[in-house]
C-alpha cells in the first residue's frame, strides 16, 4: 500500500526537476536593420545539435540621387551546434533565393569575376538561386538573450535584364545570366529564446 503512494509521489518530484531548453528564437540582422532592410528570422531546435533556421528579408525603399537597392529574398539554412543549440559555435548549410532591383551605386568593387562597379551607370533587375555554407558563433547575454555573428561563401546564379541608366526605361540586355561565388551570407543577430 505505502508503495504505491510513493512511486506517483516520486515520479512527480522527478519531473518537476526537468529542465527545459530552448526551442524557439526569433532574431532581426542587424547589418540589414542599419540599410533599412526589414527582416525576421524565425530559428527552431530540430534536435539536440540541429535548428533549422528561416530568415527573410524585404527593401521596397526609395532612395535619393537616382539610386535602387530594392530587393527581397528568404534563405532557409541548417544549423549544427558543436556545443548545444543556440549556444557557442555552429556550422550551417543554407539556400537562398530572391528578386531585386538594383542600380545607381558607386563603389568600385570586383571580386571573384564578379564587377559591382557596374552598378554605377545601369540598373539591374532578375532573381537569383544559390547555395552555401556558414561558420557562425552565439554568444549568450542572457536567459533569453544571445547575439549571433555569422558569415557565409557560396555560389549564386542570377537571371537579369539590363537597363540602359537607372531612371529610364530602356532595355539593353534581356535575359542575361550570371554566375556568381563569394559571401552569401553575412549576419550580426540579435536573437530571442523561447
Amino acid at each position: 500500500m505505502k508503495l504505491k503512494f510513493y512511486i506517483p509521489l516520486l515520479l512527480g518530484l522527478l519531473c518537476s526537476f526537468t529542465a527545459k531548453g530552448q526551442d524557439v528564437a526569433i532574431k532581426t540582422n542587424l547589418l540589414y536593420d542599419a540599410t533599412a532592410t526589414v527582416n525576421l528570422g524565425v530559428e527552431v531546435g530540430l534536435a539536440p545539435k540541429w535548428t533549422l533556421d528561416v530568415s527573410g528579408n524585404f527593401n521596397g525603399w526609395d532612395m535619393s540621387n537616382d539610386r535602387r537597392w530594392k530587393h527581397w529574398m528568404v534563405q532557409p539554412e541548417a544549423r549544427y551546434w558543436f556545443c548545444d543549440r543556440f549556444s557557442r559555435h555552429f556550422l550551417g548549410f543554407h539556400a537562398l533565393g530572391g528578386q531585386y532591383n538594383f542600380g545607381g551605386w558607386r563603389n568600385g568593387v570586383s571580386f571573384l569575376g564578379t564587377d559591382f562597379n557596374k552598378l554605377k551607370e545601369h540598373r539591374y533587375q532578375g532573381w537569383a538561386v544559390g547555395a552555401g555554407v556558414a561558420y557562425g558563433y552565439a554568444l549568450v547575454l542572457g536567459e533569453h538573450w544571445n547575439l549571433e555573428f555569422e558569415i557565409g561563401l557560396g555560389y549564386a546564379y542570377t537571371r537579369f535584364d539590363k537597363f540602359e541608366c537607372v531612371g529610364c526605361g530602356k532595355r539593353v540586355e534581356e535575359d542575361a545570366d550570371h554566375h556568381y561565388v563569394g559571401p552569401t551570407k553575412a549576419a550580426i543577430n540579435l536573437v530571442y529564446l523561447f
